[in-house]
């Protein structure tokens, strides 16, 4: 690389830099990128963020430290999510009110989504920060049935949360319910903990 070609790269860094943290700049194109189909490599990503080739190596040794970054960032947006729900609700409602929360996250975030749960999704961090999500609706889950609550039980709301998740963002609820976030997931989610709406 010449003189002009470094300098260049170094303003284009200095510029990625002067708008915003680096890392986030390069989370969001990597995001951009799988949300057009197209392969998030560093350099693609480096270039969609508007940095030097070697500017992604500062944070991620590869493609794969990138992904399972992206990955994480979604499991702490689903966090604060379902926190959000929690905190919004009446008591008695708040399960309900997390699980419409996780099927709207999946539903606004698709790429994301399937990346972080998805069968290509990154492991070792994204495992671990995966479980926050699993403690938040389990604590709520054990306030709000703890008549029925066991570690079984707890396993099966969450799977029935998340493949309500699924089957949303598939598209496969909408011929029984055209909105199925205040319909049947709402529903389903009532009838597993036996709870219901107030005014049902």
């Amino acid at each position: 690389m010449g003189r002009i070609e470094a300098a260049a790269a170094n303003e284009s860094e200095k510029g990625a830099y002067h708008h915003g943290d680096l890392r986030a700049a390069l989370l969001d194109a990597a995001l951009a990128l799988l949300a057009e189909g197209q392969e998030p490599s560093l350099r693609a990503v480096a270039r969609r963020a508007g940095v030097s080739p070697m500017a992604p190596y500062r944070h991620y040794a590869d493609r794969e430290s990138l992904l399972a970054a992206v990955a994480v960032r979604g499991v702490e947006g689903l966090k604060a999510a379902l926190e959000a729900a929690d905190a919004g609700a009446e008591p008695g409602h708040r399960l309900v009110a997390q699980a419409v929360a996780y099927v709207r996250y999946a539903v606004e975030h698709p790429v994301l989504f399937r990346l972080t749960f998805g069968p290509a999704r990154p492991v070792g961090e994204v495992c671990e920060a995966s479980q926050q999500v699993r403690a938040v609706l389990l604590e709520r889950l054990a306030a709000e049935a703890p008549e029925r609550f066991s570690p079984e039980f707890a396993v099966g709301c969450w799977a029935v949360i998340h493949g309500l998740a699924m089957l949303v963002l598939d598209g496969l609820l909408q011929e029984t319910d055209p909105d199925p976030l205040n319909g049947l997931v709402q529903k389903a989610v009532e009838a597993m903990v036996g709870c219901r709406r107030a005014g049902a």
